[in-house]
């Protein structure tokens, strides 16, 4: 991945909503084989360590725990969750791909890049193109290769509009919100061999 790709990434994450203009999000980013890389992989579930080290990129992201003025920061968590979302509409839209990684070594990964106590890493995103899923293990293989499945709409609304949407849409054949958008999305990578 080139540097532009990355800044561009960077700075879709930059421009995401805040709380109160707050921008609590900070990133850490490290490139494929460089010692940053290195060290975030190291605080990383040996789950996903099976597959993460090909990515081209590693970024932490981390959130700050208090503002400008000394005050705690509440919605800093959903702050940097829309900041990765924008990081990975913008690494969709530029070809690549994204993979979010929660089970991380948080106060590890505080050490060993050297960030402030006030500071509280939250993910690490893999980014990078999609490889051959034949140079996964078996058992990531069949995962990378087979048919994901989402909720209906309908079972992540409440109220009125979920008995609307259960009913069949008959241009479609299915429930409304298992369209062919479902269809295609389902088929998007999970492990992403990355390269």
């Amino acid at each position: 991945m080139s540097e532009d790709e990355v800044d561009s990434l960077l700075d879709a994450a930059r421009w995401a909503p805040s709380a109160a203009d707050s921008q609590p999000c900070r990133f850490v980013v490290g490139h494929r084989d460089d010692e940053t890389h290195k060290r975030i992989f190291a605080n990383l579930a040996p789950a996903d360590q099976r597959w993460a080290g090909r990515a081209a990129v590693l970024i932490v992201a981390a959130r700050l725990r208090f503002g400008r003025t000394d005050a705690a920061l509440p919605y800093a968590d959903y702050d940097l969750g829309q900041a990765v979302a924008h990081l990975t509409v913008q690494a969709m839209a530029l070809g690549l791909h994204v993979r979010q990684v929660v089970d991380i070594d948080a106060a590890g990964l505080r050490a060993d890049l050297d960030l402030p106590d006030d500071m509280t890493p939250r993910t690490v995103t893999a980014v990078g193109m999609v490889g051959d899923p034949a140079q996964l293990p078996a058992d990531l293989r069949d995962r990378e290769v087979r048919l994901r499945r989402r909720r209906p709409l309908a079972e992540l609304l409440l109220g009125r509009d979920r008995a609307r949407l259960a009913e069949p849409d008959p241009q479609v054949g299915a429930a409304r919100g298992e369209d062919r958008a479902d269809w295609f999305r389902a088929r998007l990578p999970q492990f992403m061999m990355i390269t």
